[in-house]
């Protein structure tokens, strides 16, 4: 039986998933590695981490099968991390600056105080915050010492997750993204599908630092022979949200997903028409197949299972994320607590990097419980956000459905209170691990082993329906509450 590897890198963790050719998940391995914050408003990870955890995950799953059964390997990734490393030793020159990181809000502010900001978004879809990777790459290159020089001979590779790991894969022979990836730098044109050259000058970029960009499904070279016991060829690379994208089967025009891991990302389908936001969404690429993009909106919440962790790791109120939900569904109803998890500042639609997370509604008696619901709340309050949003840029022809899948998907407690104060019907799939199964997927198609975009829609399956079950008078007043809240919050 021919089998396709899946390597997920995360922000929190590394996961290799592998799958039968008919795209079941067989077997898999997850590793978490260290976050590193160095300052107030900044994130990190120590490529040394990434490198090691996609080695071991990847080992431990090609321990319990045949190399020789892998035809294929597909990488999807946290998008926007960003990282230069030497290109004779693979060396990074920095650790990987996160997309959680906010060290470049001056940058921005002041493109955007001069009037770059329409070109940029023109170009490539995105809004000037630092976010994105291109004014973390112009960080490095001005503050780590000869960084620019060297990349101006020409000595330094520039690349989000997918290329560092790449290029590790392949011994240094592959240095490339694909379109997905390349659409979230900052650098990249969405309309004409090449590294923007007007852009890269304003941030002072060279522009050799850039990798070869191609489709989602295409041929990455080879894994080294003596990392797995055999040269394994990459076939599919995509964006996190991408690869769900895809691995939710969200084809046709209209279709609309959300994924919930670290950060919240709902992407909805707008075809091959790149449709410009008048309401602070994204317009970025879905997917590239056959030189043909499919563009999307976009709506980013950097803040979701990224709480959980919050209420585990920093408050210690639990010892396990999955205790969040038994302890929500044991709050006290008449307590309104509402909790802006802006610990890295708000994403769409508010986009205020600087603004930081607040509490509202504390009484003497508020406690873990009402603390994790109102956790678990501000997730389905900042996707409402998004969806209105999306509604207003795309008309009726929005799917009246939500798609979901992550790991807060798994979550019964969450994903109803989603559907209630969304007032629409939320979707789980079978398989929630979508993101590993869109890389997989591509891989596959790549490698003429998997079916095109229509059979393979057909194979998707519901696991369960989450049906609005909250009066509209309770609906309306809560989310009243959290646009106060957010209000608040802002105006800090």
């Amino acid at each position: 039986m021919t089998q396709i590897l899946a390597i997920d890198q995360g922000t929190t963790s590394t996961r290799a998933i592998l799958f039968t050719d008919g795209l079941t998940p067989i077997t898999s391995a997850q590793e978490e590695f260290p976050q590193i914050y160095p300052a107030s408003g900044y994130v990190e990870h120590d490529p040394a981490d990434l490198w090691r955890t996609t080695l071991a995950t990847t080992r431990a799953v090609l321990s319990r099968t045949d190399p020789a059964k892998v035809a294929a390997i597909g990488i999807t990734n946290q998008r926007e991390t960003t990282l230069a490393w030497d290109r004779s030793t693979g060396q990074p020159i920095h650790n990987a600056i996160v997309w959680q990181d906010r060290r470049t809000a001056d940058t921005c502010a002041r493109l955007r105080a001069e009037g770059h900001e329409p070109m940029i978004t023109a170009r490539t879809g995105l809004l000037l915050d630092p976010y994105f990777s291109g004014t973390k790459l112009a960080w490095l290159l001005d503050n780590i010492p000869g960084a620019r020089a060297r990349a101006e001979r020409g000595e330094l590779a520039f690349g989000t997750v997918d290329s560092f790991l790449i290029w590790h894969l392949t011994g240094g022979k592959t240095h490339a993204t694909d379109a997905t990836n390349a659409s979230r730098t900052l650098l990249y044109n969405i309309r004409d599908g090449g590294w923007d050259a007007d852009i890269c000058a304003l941030l002072n970029i060279p522009m050799e630092l850039l990798p070869d960009v191609r489709d989602c499904a295409a041929d990455y070279g080879s894994t080294q022979a003596d990392l797995f016991g055999r040269a394994i060829p990459i076939l599919g690379v995509a964006g996190d949200q991408h690869a769900a994208t895809v691995g939710q089967a969200c084809f046709t025009p209209g279709m609309l997903k959300s994924t919930y891991g670290t950060g919240c990302f709902a992407l909805l389908n707008t075809g091959d028409q790149m449709v410009p936001s008048r309401n602070r969404m994204l317009t970025t690429l879905a997917y590239q197949l056959n030189g043909k993009p499919t563009y999307a909106l976009e709506g980013s919440i950097f803040i979701a299972g990224a709480v959980v962790q919050w209420l585990r790791d920093g408050l210690h109120l639990i010892g396990a994320a999955g205790e969040t939900q038994s302890l929500a569904q044991t709050a006290d109803p008449s307590q309104d607590v509402v909790l802006v998890p802006a610990f890295t500042g708000l994403g769409a639609p508010y986009w205020q990097p600087d603004c930081r997370g607040a509490v509202f509604g504390l009484t003497r008696n508020t406690g873990p419980a009402e603390l994790a619901r109102a956790a678990l709340e501000s997730v389905g309050f900042q996707t409402r956000d998004l969806l209105g949003a999306m509604q207003a840029d795309w008309g009726a022809g929005q799917a009246a459905v939500l798609r979901v899948d992550g790991g807060m998907a798994r979550s019964d407690w969450t994903m109803q209170f989603l559907a209630d104060i969304l007032g629409a019907p939320v979707d789980r799939p079978q398989v929630t691990e979508t993101t590993a199964l869109g890389a997989a997927w591509l891989a596959g198609l790549q490698a003429g082993i998997c079916p095109g975009p229509e059979k393979f829609a057909q194979s998707w399956a519901l696991e369960r329906r989450f049906t609005p079950a909250m009066p509209p008078d309770i609906r309306a007043a809560k989310y009243a509450r959290w646009q106060r809240a957010v209000a608040a919050t802002v105006s800090v």
